[in-house]
């Protein structure tokens, strides 16, 4: 490989080698015919593969989020879940899949942390390892991110990460160093600062990234990371998006100034070709193989991946349910769940499955929702608009410039991203067409969601002409959460109205966002009045032999570009839980959420399943674990807290100078809550499954941990097998006990296994000026399931 990259880039002249540098477009590398280098489009991929546009006419296997394939613990899940991300990024000619996240979970307020694994270095590592191999195997790149400590949203652009060395080492740097070793092709450098440097100039990407940990792949830039020519030019590869206004001519420049040496460009032209080699950008040849999924196995294998990611956190045994249970299914995510996280993770799949759906294809249920989130308009269901131009289901999109249409597209969603479509920066105003039929009657709200200047017409009559500005900074907040207007009609069931949306570019620079991004059509049915609707709800649940209550968080709470200030749910969910499990000792509550979230109710009701943002097949999935067709397979990869307060490291904001201080050093998670002392409301690692288990006979041999683990139940299961390690009266600052390897086990009824689990030295060592030492003498070895179940304990030297 070496050889033909030294000739490849030898036939590149220096205007060549800048080109290849800096991005072609904004989701695709450069490349260069003169030596049958092809384009090398990327992907978002924390949750699927979306490929270069957000558009509904390519859709993308949603997948389960970061939290929820953590909380499977499963390496062997992973490695079919790396297979299907391949074959997607192959069928949208994706070289490269911007995932995993492997930031950790140090604040449970951190806005993003749907995305990322783990509150636990070591339980990262090992996910996103596997990730790694399991993507890679097949030709396709991964490309770790965010490198490094960029564990919260709050001034992501600008925020000054201060980060004791030690804790830098063996914690958030450790995640990168595995999934290096594991052989990533790619790692993206961070936009926040570490001790004063911003992460595209950081020597970090020097030493350890490119030194002692030997990467010899390519560092690219978050998107718009690079802040300087000269600065970024001494350790990222790659500027994204591109091509870039501060590489290029400023580029040569330097070179010619002597500021950047010409080493250093043909070092990241080297890195490039071999990432090309490696992904099949260069001469064409025979791919790797990809294994060919039909869309059944698909959605069959995100159906079982969210049901094993399901962590049953309380049961007093009314779960699994019985066949023919009533159910009176509540809650507001219900009908309207969260599937997947706000932002980079954000895909747009063929179809999805409501839990309303999925349980009710199984069980006799009535559903109502009981309370709202917000009083946020949702994107017009497709099956209520027809596209006046084909008269199909959906809408009519026409970008124009003045009186010129540049194109017209059918569209299929209410709400549209125009994200990357090359026809949004030509036109001055796009506009959408639709024939809404309204299917009840009543009170509707119609209305528009974009920035800019925005005008509605419902049958040819302006009822909206307005500037809407998107308050704040971070255009993916204005993409995700983009401002709404609407007004207030009475339509009758069976209706039409001839809808007509304008959006141009606005009076500020912000509402010109909402031009780039994205607009729709947004809409609200008539509704009960809330009292009403609360009390139909509750008398739903008295009735039902089981009530099932589906809760969790909203967009504008979980998601790229804001961190939280709360755990608590929004809404009167707390209150609607209450009040069901007043009249319905059988109540089963449903978080869907893809971090903790406040559970004052948790020790009224018979049980707590906890099912993350679980992708496309959510409903299906949760009619499993409820039903006992699949088990909850899930086990925390996070702590859930009682309340707020009690959290130990819970800030997320910079001092008034921009610096953010990791103070806590190595206690962050569980951590931190042992050396508080202070009892959680489910300990990392907790989670109860639909059998019961024993462990027992522990042994030492070496550095491995053999422990006997039995299936004393009824019915077959899983237990993940947790090996923890503490040291007593120890000569430097260390965590009350720390994770170190873990094992997941299956077993039918009666099921004996003799499992042996090796510890890595890492585990052992812990970081000093002078490098990875390792303390003499012995260690206590503690075996369980979570971080507070350890019954057994042995020494270990």
């Amino acid at each position: 490989m070496d050889d033909r990259i030294e000739q490849l880039a030898t036939q590149l002249d220096p205007a060549a080698e800048l080109r290849l540098i800096s991005g072609a477009g904004m989701f695709r590398m450069a490349g260069d015919s003169a030596i049958g280098l092809a384009e090398m489009p990327v992907s978002d991929g924390p949750s699927g593969v979306r490929g270069e546009n957000w558009d509904e006419r390519d859709p993308s296997i949603s997948l389960p989020s970061g939290t929820a394939l953590a909380a499977t613990w499963d390496r062997d899940l992973l490695t079919e879940i790396g297979a299907l991300i391949a074959a997607q990024a192959r069928q949208k000619n994706v070289y490269a899949v911007l995932g995993p996240t492997v930031n950790l979970h140090r604040s449970p307020l951190g806005g993003r942390h749907f995305e990322c694994f783990s509150e636990d270095p070591m339980l990262t590592a090992e996910i996103a390892a596997a990730y790694v191999r399991a993507v890679q195997a097949h030709g396709v790149a991964a490309c770790p991110k965010h490198f490094v400590a960029n564990d919260s949203e709050t001034d992501r652009f600008t925020v000054d990460v201060r980060v004791p060395a030690r804790a830098l080492r063996e914690l958030y740097l450790y995640p990168f160093e595995r999934a290096v070793q594991a052989g990533a092709w790619m790692v993206m450098a961070a936009y926040n600062s570490v001790d004063g440097t911003t992460m595209t100039e950081s020597p970090l990407l020097d030493e350890p990234l490119k030194g002692s940990w030997g990467f010899d792949g390519v560092v690219v830039s978050d998107w718009t990371a690079v802040r300087s020519t000269e600065g970024a030019a001494r350790g990222t590869d790659l500027a994204m998006p591109g091509p870039s206004p501060l590489w290029g001519s400023a580029l040569a420049d330097a070179l010619a100034a002597g500021t950047v040496p010409k080493s250093a460009i043909e070092d990241k032209v080297r890195r490039i070709l071999r990432f090309a080699d490696r992904v099949g950008g260069l001469a064409p040849g025979e791919p790797d193989p990809v294994p060919d999924f039909t869309a059944e196995q698909a959605h069959d294998l995100v159906r079982r991946a969210a049901a094993a990611a399901m962590v049953l956190v309380h049961n007093d045994g009314v779960l699994p349910l019985p066949p023919r249970t009533s159910v009176a299914l509540l809650g507001p995510a219900a009908a309207q769940p969260r599937y997947m996280g706000g932002g980079s993770a954000t895909v747009i799949p063929d179809h999805t499955v409501t839990p309303v759906e999925g349980l009710s294809a199984v069980l006799p249920v009535t559903h109502t929702p009981g309370v709202r989130t917000g009083d946020d308009l949702i994107p017009v269901p497709l099956e209520l608009v027809t596209d006046p131009g084909t008269e199909t289901p959906g809408l009519c999109l026409r970008y124009l410039d003045g009186d010129r249409v540049l194109d017209t597209q059918h569209r299929t969603a209410g709400r549209l991203v125009l994200f990357g479509d090359p026809h949004a920066a030509a036109a001055s105003a796009i506009e959408l067409r639709a024939r809404l039929r309204a299917d009840v009657v009543g009170a509707w709200r119609l209305g528009v969601a974009a920035s800019g200047h925005c005008v509605v017409e419902l049958d040819g009559a302006t009822a909206i002409d307005t500037e809407i500005a998107f308050e704040g900074s971070d255009p993916v907040a204005a993409l995700l959460d983009p401002p709404q207007r609407c007004v207030e009609r009475e339509l009758a069931a069976g209706q039409e109205v001839d809808v007509r949306i304008t959006v141009g570019s606005g009076a500020s620079a912000a509402a010109g966002l909402g031009m780039i991004l994205g607009a729709g059509l947004v809409v609200a049915r008539p509704e009960r009045a809330p009292e009403e609707e609360f009390a139909a709800a509750v008398e739903a649940a008295r009735r039902a032999e089981v009530a099932v209550v589906v809760v969790g968080t909203t967009e504008q709470l979980e998601s790229e570009g804001r961190d939280r200030t709360t755990l608590a749910l929004p809404g009167r969910q707390n209150d609607l839980v209450a009040a069901v499990a007043a009249v319905n000792p059988r109540t089963v509550v449903v978080v869907n959420s893809g971090a903790p979230v406040e559970m004052p109710w948790r020790d009224d009701v018979a049980a707590v399943l906890l099912s993350w943002f679980p992708g496309q097949e959510f409903g299906a999935a949760l009619a499993d674990v409820l039903t006992g067709a699949a088990e909850p397979g899930g086990r925390l990869p996070t702590t859930w807290p009682k309340e707020l307060a009690d959290v130990p490291v819970r800030d997320t904001t910079p001092a008034a100078d921009g610096t953010l201080a990791y103070d806590e050093g190595v206690h962050i998670g569980y951590r931190a809550w042992l050396r508080a002392g202070v009892q959680p409301a489910y300990p990392f690692g907790h989670g109860l499954g639909y059998t019961v288990w024993e462990l027992s006979d522990l042994a030492v041999d070496g550095h491995d941990v053999e422990v006997t683990v039995a299936n004393i139940g009824e019915r077959t299961g899983k237990q993940v097998v947790q090996v923890y390690l503490s040291r007593e009266d120890s000569a430097i600052e260390r965590p009350v006990r720390w994770l170190a390897a873990f094992a997941s086990v299956t077993a039918e009824p009666g099921g004996v296994r003799r499992v042996r689990i090796p510890l890595p030295q890492r585990a052992f060592q812990h970081w000093t000026d002078a490098g990875w030492s390792t303390e003499p003498g012995a260690f206590t070895v503690h075996v369980g399931t979570s971080v507070i179940a350890l019954p057994l304990t042995a020494p270990i030297e």
